[in-house]
């Protein structure tokens, strides 16, 4: 995983979740700097700290705030990332004024494109035919496996979340090898689902079965809208294929265990480990024929996919690639198509009552597009350069904090310290926006034609994610635009990425105290860093080679301790018939503990000697719980339990419990709800 939010496709959305790795381009009320700590003595006698931490510390916030209409959920993350994007339209729309050809122009046409609603009226469902025509002239199973290999997207990153939710059969990422970082490979992962997660499909309650009945009904309306005969019929068999796809795959608890990750195959293996599919036509199709060796991160989905392949009937596959095709660019298409998406995607799988305005779909679909063009503009405009001195000052400060804390852990063995102090010296911390930037030159963009724009941007990406196959390993290469709210640690390049719209209030406010920053930004740069520590993390080493460095007695020591963090979260409820995961969120608990950890040393040292006062430290941990703030509604957050590698804000905020001088600063006293006596006190880093 490693994201602070987890990381969700940008095609997905720019939607938020606070790493829960995953923080977006999301719309909103502007957001505000955290208030300081006396904003919450108020109401102190109603909510006591060491009951609901995170009630006390946001209480006023949670009193006046409702969650928007085209929100399922709404928070600090959600609330920063509209106030972002409303600035980013009007740099985007004057951006309409730039030469010809430019990429600022091709961002302005991409946008304004988008907003034309009438122009998108008057087309209709004519742009999709071309689509839908090469659809209906598959005839056999070679030209199937060629049209699955042409829809392969490469938009997915597993050790970030972002595998689980691709509606093409398989999804694709280009990354250095597991056990080879001098060189990038392709590794096909699970996909082909409409639904967020095979939990969907399978699992046996009420609710998860009208979403079944519910999804089927979208399958048929899509196909209606798009023109096909007996839709009922036709959905009917799409939802049967993709139930039998989701039995093949791996849960999210098993994706999560990189050591059953590293699969790897050659071009010859497919026919022989996944019998059924032409793989010589998927992979030409897909652009990936001389590619000899793959890694198959998922060998259960791969091979249930291709049985599949064999023995459902071609139709029923021309079904589910159309009925996708559809779904997939619906936003493209006349109204009836995105009302009918988001009826399903928004108003029954995640409870929101409201569509988002236009301008901000129309945003999202342009950040997808070209997000390097719009973040230019986003730095260049917004983005001072003070900021990004200070925080790589606290970057500095807390990867110190790091080295000590892992110089004075009496369990760990000194070859094993080694290692970790090798991997922090070699951290590549990217602070704002890439020193590179990627080029859409060559990407056409014509005015009038947002479907046209929409296939040509993916297709342009896609093409770059492939010549990655023969270049050489870029260890600054970014993941994430710096106009999305979020931050992220990739364990393969041993790298972070903290992009400039999250480095703002109430994250990181340069007018806001030392205290308020390293318990808000801090945390979240103590949270990444230490993901490379983390039950996952901490089975790269320090050129992101995935190797076992800790010695037995070392990695025991860390399974018991984590073992108590999931006990802990396991234990939380959120409704009176489901808890939390403890397992699933592990990783991001791990960060979470250890990354404000660190962050509370590295304030102490910014003190530079300064007497600490009882003050400042409330300001610290109220600026880690204000940042959380968050509200969900009940459909999304059932969701994010069941799907989220990150636990809900209001738990994150919990963390605290395990830190002593939290337990100083607020008197929490025996028999308060979040009290731990000192030994129960989960402590790892």
């Amino acid at each position: 995983m490693q994201a602070f939010i987890r990381a969700l496709p940008l095609k997905t959305a720019l939607a938020v979740a606070l790493c829960g790795a995953n923080l977006s381009f999301v719309p909103a009320i502007a957001a505000q700097a955290a208030p300081p700590a006396a904003a919450s003595a108020s109401v102190a006698a109603a909510v006591l700290p060491g009951d609901d931490f995170f009630g006390y510390a946001n209480a006023d916030w949670l009193a006046a705030t409702d969650i928007p209409a085209d929100r399922s959920s709404w928070g600090a993350g959600a609330a920063l990332a509209t106030q972002t994007n409303e600035r980013i339209v009007k740099l985007i729309e004057a951006s309409a004024k730039a030469a010809p050809g430019s990429e600022a122009r091709k961002v302005a046409d991409f946008y304004r494109t988008y907003m034309d609603e009438a122009g998108i009226e008057a087309r209709g469902a004519a742009p999709l035919h071309a689509e839908l025509k090469k659809i209906a002239a598959i005839k056999d199973r070679a030209a199937l496996a060629r049209a699955l290999g042409a829809s392969l997207r490469a938009d997915v990153d597993p050790l970030n979340n972002t595998n689980f939710f691709t509606e093409n059969l398989f999804g694709l990422w280009i990354a250095q090898g597991l056990t080879d970082p001098e060189h990038n490979i392709p590794y096909l992962l699970q996909g082909g689902l409409g639904l967020p997660d095979r939990a969907f499909y399978l699992e046996d309650n009420e609710r998860m079965a009208k979403l079944r009945t519910a999804y089927q009904a979208h399958i048929a309306a899509m196909l209606k809208l798009a023109g096909y005969s007996d839709p009922e019929a036709r959905a009917a068999r799409v939802f049967e294929l993709e139930r039998k796809i989701a039995q093949s795959h791996a849960s999210r608890t098993d994706s999560a265990d990189i050591q059953k990750a590293n699969n790897v195959w050659s071009d010859k293996d497919f026919a022989a480990k996944a019998p059924g599919m032409d793989w010589k036509a998927f992979f030409r199709s897909a652009g990936l024929a001389r590619q000899q060796k793959f890694i198959v991160y998922h060998p259960t989905a791969i091979t249930g996919a291709a049985a599949l392949v064999q023995d459902m009937a071609v139709d029923t596959w021309k079904d589910f690639l159309a009925f996708h095709t559809v779904n997939h660019f619906s936003g493209y298409l006349p109204k009836v198509f995105g009302d009918q998406r988001f009826d399903f995607y928004g108003r029954t799988l995640s409870g929101t009552p409201q569509q988002q305005v236009r301008w901000k779909r129309a945003l999202i679909a342009t950040n997808t597009a070209m997000d390097d063009a719009v973040g230019k503009l986003y730095v260049a405009q917004d983005f001072p350069p003070a900021a990004k001195v200070r925080v790589q000052d606290m970057v500095k400060n807390i990867v110190a904090a790091f080295h000590q804390r892992i110089d004075k852990l009496d369990w760990m063995a000194p070859a094993t310290k080694k290692e970790a102090q090798a991997k922090l010296a070699s951290l590549y911390v990217g602070v704002g926006y890439p020193d590179k930037w990627k080029s859409y030159k060559g990407l056409e963009i014509k005015a009038g034609d947002a479907f046209g724009n929409a296939l040509r941007a993916e297709s342009f990406r896609y093409k770059q994610q492939l010549a990655k196959l023969g270049q050489k390993i870029d260890r600054t290469e970014w993941t994430m635009p710096p106009q999305l709210v979020n931050a992220v640690n990739l364990p393969m390049q041993n790298a972070l990425n903290f992009p400039a719209a999250i480095l703002q209030a109430p994250y990181f406010d340069q007018h806001a105290s030392d205290a308020m920053n390293y318990g808000g930004i801090g945390a979240i740069i103590g949270h990444e860093i230490s993901h490379s520590f983390d039950d996952q993390g901490a089975q790269f080493d320090a050129a992101g080679r995935l190797r076992d460095w800790w010695t037995k007695e070392d990695g025991e020591h860390f399974r018991q301790a984590s073992s108590a963090l999931v006990a802990q979260y396991s234990a939380y409820e959120a409704f009176p018939d489901l808890k939390l995961d403890g397992q699933l969120t592990l990783s991001e608990n791990l960060a979470d503990l250890a990354g404000l950890a660190a962050a509370y040393d590295a304030y102490r040292v910014s003190l530079a000697g300064k007497p600490v006062t009882p003050d400042a430290d409330r300001q610290f941990f109220l600026g880690y719980a204000q940042s959380w703030r968050d509200k969900e509604r009940d459909a999304a957050l059932r969701n994010q339990i069941a799907t989220d590698g990150h636990a809900p804000a209001k738990w994150r905020t919990y963390t605290v419990r395990n830190l002593d001088p939290w337990y100083q600063a607020f008197d929490v006293q025996p028999g308060q709800k979040l009290y731990l006596a000192p030994q129960q006190r989960v402590r790892v880093w």
